[in-house]
């Protein structure tokens, strides 16, 4: 099992795998469901999770994340991808309750124990969280797929969210970046960054706690649209811009010499071509910037307000779009 490579099974690991965000967002364009005035959050902004009030102290969050392999470990795996499902719960400030496993699997490709490694691992993230998994689907792939639907609550009147963002507030973000470049290392290598898989592989309940404590009401996590992206995805929906020092950005250990060594993913880059036309940057070379976007996995919240315990990376501003000096 262990000469396995899972990461050759898969086009595009982790959250790098994701449809782009703009491909996605002419996808969903024009969708528009039945209404309901307990809907908290839904659709509109393309926020981490759902937000149903079913009283008046409690909303009920719901979200689905499943991905591809971004590492080798099928153990390490498991973990990365049940952090990055409960994380959407946290970023909305909420907590899981439970959540049902979601697999694809190339049967003939790969032995079944190769999946029961990585169902453990994301059942030993569960029991970390304090949940109980309590089912799930799965179906034969042509890539193995794994991930998470969570179910948790949140109170109603302290969601965090990525349209409640207001100008002159500082910007908090929780975890250093640069997962996405390790990883793409990782498969062209084979080389494992344990700094990113500790990365990955840490829960973001402490960080909501401490952003509800401070009285954050906006937030999202930084996975897959990179830190740019999901600033500006942020800064769209609340009607405020953002400026961003480069130089306060923490960067896991050993990503950005591999981003000098040439170690970018595909999906950073498309990242990048997409905020682009909503950022200035004058005066900030091209490796800062595909840093900034680079496609994360379970990374870490983005928080408007200031978070104790957690570096401050830049502030939000009036007008529009991004900043990065």
């Amino acid at each position: 099992m262990t000469d396995i490579k899972l990461t050759s099974y898969a086009a595009g690991g982790g959250c790098a795998c994701k449809i782009p965000a703009g491909e996605l967002e002419s996808a969903v364009e024009g969708l528009v469901g039945a209404t309901d005035p307990n809907v908290l959050v839904g659709l509109d902004d393309g926020d981490d999770a759902a937000a149903v009030r079913i009283s008046d102290h409690t909303a009920v969050i719901s979200t689905a994340d499943f991905f591809t392999p971004m590492l080798n470990d099928p153990y390490d795996w498991g973990r990365v991808a049940a952090a990055n499902a409960l994380s959407d719960v946290y970023a909305m400030g909420g907590t899981p309750l439970t959540a049902i496993n979601l697999v694809g699997w190339p049967r003939e490709e790969l032995p079944l124990e190769v999946l029961t490694e990585v169902l453990r691992g994301g059942m030993d993230i569960a029991t970390q969280a304090g949940i109980a998994i309590t089912g799930g689907h799965s179906i034969t792939a042509p890539e193995p797929i794994y991930g998470m639907a969570v179910t948790g609550t949140a109170d109603p009147a302290k969601l965090m969210r990525n349209d409640a963002a207001t100008a002159g507030q500082p910007i908090t973000l929780t975890k250093p970046i640069g997962v996405g470049i390790l990883n793409n290392k990782h498969k062209a290598t084979g080389e494992v960054s344990q700094a990113a898989v500790d990365s990955m592989t840490t829960l973001n309940d402490k960080a909501s706690a401490a952003a509800l404590r401070a009285e954050a009401r906006a937030a999202t996590d930084v996975t897959g649209f990179g830190l740019l992206g999901h600033l500006y995805k942020m800064c769209r929906a609340s009607g405020v811009g953002a400026v961003i020092d480069a130089a306060k950005v923490p960067a896991v250990e050993g990503a950005k010499q591999a981003l000098a060594d040439g170690f970018v993913p595909g999906g950073s880059r498309r990242n990048l071509d997409w905020v682009r036309p909503h950022l200035k940057a004058d005066g900030v070379d091209e490796d800062t910037l595909v840093f900034l976007a680079d496609a994360q996995t379970s990374g870490g919240l983005l928080v408007v307000g200031e978070v104790p315990g957690y570096p401050v990376i830049g502030e939000t501003t009036e007008g529009s779009g991004v900043t990065v000096r």
